[in-house]
């Protein structure tokens, strides 16, 4: 089984940014424990601040993985763009968020990537990502 992680803006700061709300481990530690938890998958990570990056590397994966984990950060609830990137691809994606982006600001309220998700999972701090592979599965 082979699935894409791809984390959106800011992400790459996770162990540095608002620990308080994202934790104080960095992205980079927690993949090698995922990897770890889950040794029959094909892990792949890809980061980007940079908003076309994330629409070309899912259309990149999205016709022969078995699943993308995504986590668009602050692009989850501006970019139309990436929710159509979804739309156009065939690998079942889940849309994750290491905080309940229903407890902070109204804008973090909308979605243009969960209409076209297979699932969404919130708030659980990193160990949304696990969840998210347990979908898979």
């Amino acid at each position: 089984m082979k699935i894409c992680i791809i984390n959106g803006p800011n992400l790459n700061l996770l162990g540095k940014r608002e620990p308080e709300v994202y934790g104080s481990q960095t992205f980079e530690d927690y993949f090698l424990t995922l990897k770890s938890k889950f040794p029959s998958i094909d892990f792949t990570y890809y980061q980007s601040n940079i908003e076309g990056e994330l629409i070309s590397k899912i259309q990149d994966v999205g016709f022969s993985y078995d699943g993308i984990i995504l986590n668009a950060g602050a692009y989850t609830h501006t970019s139309i763009g990436i929710g159509d990137a979804i739309k156009a691809i065939t690998t079942p994606v889940i849309e994750v968020h290491i905080s309940n982006t229903f407890s902070r600001e109204s804008f973090r309220h909308q979605s243009y990537i969960s209409g076209n998700a297979k699932g969404v999972v919130l708030g659980f701090g990193l160990k949304s990502y696990e969840l998210a592979v347990q979908s898979f599965l």
